[in-house]
């Protein structure tokens, strides 16, 4: 195999891949996508699940009042005033119709959740596989389309003439083949968080977190664009995520974020760190600067309650099951558990308990459970639970600069003909932080916009 013909060549089979693949293909157009591993679904199968929409039917029927204003707001605030605009105004617009493209291709979506940045519940739950398998189904129902697995891209060629993007160098094994695209390349490759080298370059200090995203995820799409001289948008921002377990291994999803349900997090003197609202990213990076780099999150029975099945980030009774969740009848027994002094904890959660039920200001700034939303509860209800955390990459949430098209610029703003980026390899939409639910939300949108794009070009 020397060479491969088609209108649009999309590189990276995870859920912006299958999203900009099947709506360029929509376009009756000849379209490819390749994938690195042998298995598709790249960091999206490692994720969480939720996607972040707003104006939905399911929020409608929980009685949910959000807005695009609020959401855009959020968005800004949590990303610190960082984020592209331009970007943010474009989500705003497009997540519902996102929303909707999904549902149309059998994506359904449990009870909708608050979480990470969020001042009203917007993070619609699904499972991430089913997701994959789903969109890979549809994928292999159109004629025009074509998915290959272990072929991976390593460079770019544009024409020397225009400098229009017009292929995609690649190997399988030891065979080099070219993948000829007519209208346009989408890369959706993923991010970097496999990469030594480039989370030293990019994110100092982050050595010590776990990095559990996508196997094949070394930044090569993000690599190929910067040989043509692509910008690169909030490199500074990469972050771990909070709530991984310690032990965690690459390809298994153990975010448990008990902290937005009203759980404490503690360090191994048994102190409480940081105001536990905030985003995960951020609790991630104070969690590196505990002592090996390692909290616990502590809740009650009151807390377990609100367990969400099937929803890992909320799914407790299935960390009792994997065997990572720890419990006992009392704060002083869960402390000989963990390692923590056993007073030191009781006058922590004690502390703690008497500052809500007083409606006393937190040292550590906590008012709601997540960003703007919901009321502190005490901790009181035996049996009690701990859940040893740490932070890991699970995406890198950074990369290429695009335009509100999802088209890749260059380092002076132009954009670089035939080219198109969607998901994490594109930078600039989440600024500093992160509002759970963006990622996928983000893949999704800017898959369509990308992936339309392309098929639309003209050479």
């Amino acid at each position: 195999m020397e060479e491969l013909q088609s209108a649009v060549v999309v590189v990276g089979a995870g859920l912006a891949g299958f999203v900009a693949a099947l709506t360029a293909a929509e376009q009756g157009i000849e379209v490819l996508l390749c994938e690195k591993q042998d298995e598709v679904g790249g960091s999206t199968v490692m994720s969480g699940g939720s996607f972040c929409f707003t104006g939905t039917d399911l929020q409608a029927a929980q009685g949910i009042e959000d807005s695009p204003e609020l959401l855009r707001e959020d968005l800004i605030q949590v990303g610190q005033h960082r984020n592209d605009l331009r970007l943010v105004d474009r989500y705003v617009r497009d997540n519902l119709a996102a929303y909707h493209w999904l549902r149309e291709h059998g994506i359904e979506f449990g009870q909708v959740q608050a979480a990470s940045g969020q001042s009203v519940p917007r993070s619609h739950p699904s499972n991430p596989r089913r997701v994959i398998d789903l969109l890979h189904a549809a994928a292999r129902q159109v004629p025009n389309l074509t998915v290959v697995t272990g072929v991976t891209a390593d460079r770019l060629v544009q024409d020397h003439e225009t400098g229009r993007v017009v292929a995609v160098r690649a190997h399988e094994g030891d065979q080099e083949f070219f993948l000829r695209a007519e209208r346009g390349v989408v890369l959706t490759s993923g991010g970097f968080c496999q990469n030594k080298e480039m989370i030293a370059a990019f994110a100092p200090g982050k050595e010590r977190a776990l990095r559990l995203g996508g196997l094949g995820n070394y930044g090569d799409g993000l690599r190929m664009a910067w040989q043509l001289g692509a910008g690169l948008r909030d490199m500074p921002y990469v972050k771990g995520t909070f709530g991984n377990h310690p032990q965690a291994q690459s390809g298994h999803h153990t975010a448990c974020m008990a902290v937005y349900k009203g759980a404490i997090a503690v360090n191994k003197q048994g102190r409480r760190f940081v105001d536990e609202s905030l985003d995960y990213k951020l609790l991630g990076d104070a969690c590196l600067e505990q002592e090996d780099a390692l909290g616990f999150q502590i809740f009650d029975e009151a807390v377990m309650r609100q367990s969400v099945p099937g929803y890992p980030m909320f799914d407790f009774h299935r960390r009792i099951t994997e065997g990572r969740l720890i419990t006992a009848p009392s704060l002083e027994e869960l402390a000989g558990k963990i390692g923590i002094d056993p007073g030191r904890l009781k006058k922590t959660v004690e502390s703690y308990n008497e500052m809500v039920r007083e409606g006393l200001d937190d040292p550590l700034g906590r008012k709601h459970l997540t960003h703007r939303f919901g009321s502190l509860a005490t901790l009181e209800e035996p049996p009690f639970y701990a859940y040893p955390s740490t932070s890991a990459i699970i995406a890198t949430y950074a990369g290429i600069t695009v335009d509100e098209d999802a088209r890749v610029l260059d380092i002076f703003g132009d954009s670089i003909p035939g080219l198109y980026a969607a998901g994490e390899v594109m930078g600039g939409f989440h600024g500093a932080a992160y509002m759970t639910g963006t990622s996928l939300g983000k893949a999704t949108v800017f898959g369509r916009i990308a992936g339309r794009g392309a098929a639309r070009a003209i050479a």
